[in-house]
């Protein structure tokens, strides 16, 4: 989330700004609105509060002269106690002035973190104004797509690759699960796992990351915490223990992100640990709500997918070059399977909720004669880490900064699958085994 002191005293100038995300319209008045009550009710709870407190302190001062008076002097106590009384029924007499007004105040803190929660992160300032992919900027450019035409033939899809041994069965997998499943047998289930094998290798021993194994399934505050709850739960499976079980509701992950992410949730991260770098390969799951009638054909876009994620924590000053660095990571693993990819800048309409700075890395893929997505590396700033509560301790200060979040896809092993099976393909429909994968395939030098 935006750091609260903008919000209180920076509407406008928010506003105008985040209008660059899809036109996102921040409600001003109503936050100005909650603020200034806020501050009224704040007021007024902090006198009553203060004033219970002075008057508990007179009530104990009493009742102490009362019985100094009793043992000492041998007095009649009595007048202390009914001044003690007598404070007692002044407490009494806003006691419920003040529950009423803590009752009003949480709920007005209530709706303003509300609304602080649906709130997208700031562009950077590097990043172009836009509405749509349109507005992306590309980049670079590396490797040149295959001239099928000159080979002879036409490229097959995945899909027409995969169905020649039921390799890839959508059929099976509707009457499994429905829609937007697959089942990979035989050698292409065997390249899958070689992809993800391959990219886990690369981002441990090259890159520097530490596998991570995480859970599938998280809780509500995890969601949170990066930012997937509240605004996109329709887009999130759920699962509860339990009928009507609501404290054992659990979020089947979106990206490994989010887990990875929120190992530092409510910590304090020592100097010497950052950059903090992790990778982990896991399943995926997303409803794609709203996305029905998109990529409909084969394994574009699934319920289910895997991918190796990439996530670093970094130090504040240090997260833009780490960004570089993480998408770079990525680039790696298409140069090594030979894939030709472009790097993509998101403008600030096509950005990620969490995100500061995107850059996508798209594959080519000769079915479609495009680029499309495989990775998508941002930089989320200390916008996560807020939620969170993810600190560093700064040596110059002694004192905990929150840290700043990247996250990226290391990269998604369905898409490798296609774009592999797509751009390696041959004419008798064989496909041939990138070199770096074939220490995972036995040896194979091609599929068919």
């Amino acid at each position: 989330m935006l750091d609260p002191a903008l919000l209180r005293s920076q509407p406008a100038e928010l506003a105008a700004r985040l209008r660059e995300r899809r036109g996102f319209e921040l409600p001003v008045e109503r936050l100005e609105s909650l603020e200034a009550e806020r501050k009224r009710l704040q007021v007024r709870t902090q006198e009553l509060q203060n004033l219970r407190n002075t008057k508990s302190k007179e009530i104990g001062r009493f009742y102490a002269l009362a019985n100094k008076e009793a043992a000492e002097d041998g007095l009649d106590a009595g007048h202390y106690v009914d001044l003690a009384e007598q404070a007692k029924k002044e407490v009494a007499s806003f006691s419920e002035e003040l529950k009423k007004s803590e009752a009003e105040l949480d709920a007005i803190r209530a709706e303003i973190e509300a609304i602080a929660l649906g709130i997208p992160n700031l562009p950077d300032d590097a990043v172009p104004t836009g509405r749509d992919e349109r507005d992306n900027v590309e980049r670079h450019r590396w490797g040149t797509p295959r001239d099928f035409a000159a080979e002879g033939f036409a490229p097959k899809d995945h899909v027409e690759l995969g169905a020649r041994h039921g390799w890839l069965d959508a059929e099976t997998a509707a009457k499994l699960s429905g829609a937007r499943f697959t089942v990979l047998r035989g050698q292409l289930a065997r390249l899958h796992r070689a992809l993800a094998q391959f990219m886990l290798d690369l981002h441990v021993n090259e890159h520097g990351y530490e596998e991570t194994n995480i859970p599938l399934l998280v809780n509500a505050e995890t969601m949170r915490g990066t930012g997937q709850l509240p605004k996109f739960e329709e887009d999130l499976f759920a699962t509860t223990v339990g009928e009507g079980d609501s404290a054992g509701k659990r979020y089947l992950i979106p990206t490994s992100e989010v887990p990875l992410t929120n190992i530092v949730r409510d910590e304090i991260v020592e100097d010497a640990r950052l950059p903090l770098r992790m990778t982990a390969h896991s399943m995926c799951f997303r409803a794609e709500a709203g996305s029905y009638g998109k990529d409909v054909r084969g394994m574009i876009r699934q319920h289910q997918f895997e991918k190796v994620e990439l996530v670093s924590i970094a130090r504040p000053h240090e997260s833009d070059a780490e960004h570089e660095r993480m998408t770079r990571c990525a680039e790696v693993v298409l140069e090594r399977l030979g894939l030709p990819y472009r790097r993509v800048l998101l403008c600030s309409g096509d950005m990620g909720f969490a995100a500061r700075k995107t850059y996508d890395l798209e594959v080519w893929l000769p079915s479609q004669g495009t680029y499309r997505e495989i990775s998508s590396c941002s930089n989320c700033g200390d916008f996560q880490a807020r939620r969170m509560q993810a600190r560093w301790r700064n040596p110059a200060t002694g004192k905990p900064e929150l840290v700043h979040t990247l996250n990226g896809s290391g990269v998604a092993v369905g898409r490798a699958l296609i774009a592999v099976m797509e751009n390696c393909q041959n004419a008798d429909g064989s496909i041939t085994v990138p070199e770096v994968l074939r220490p995972y395939m036995g040896g194979a030098e091609r599929i068919a």
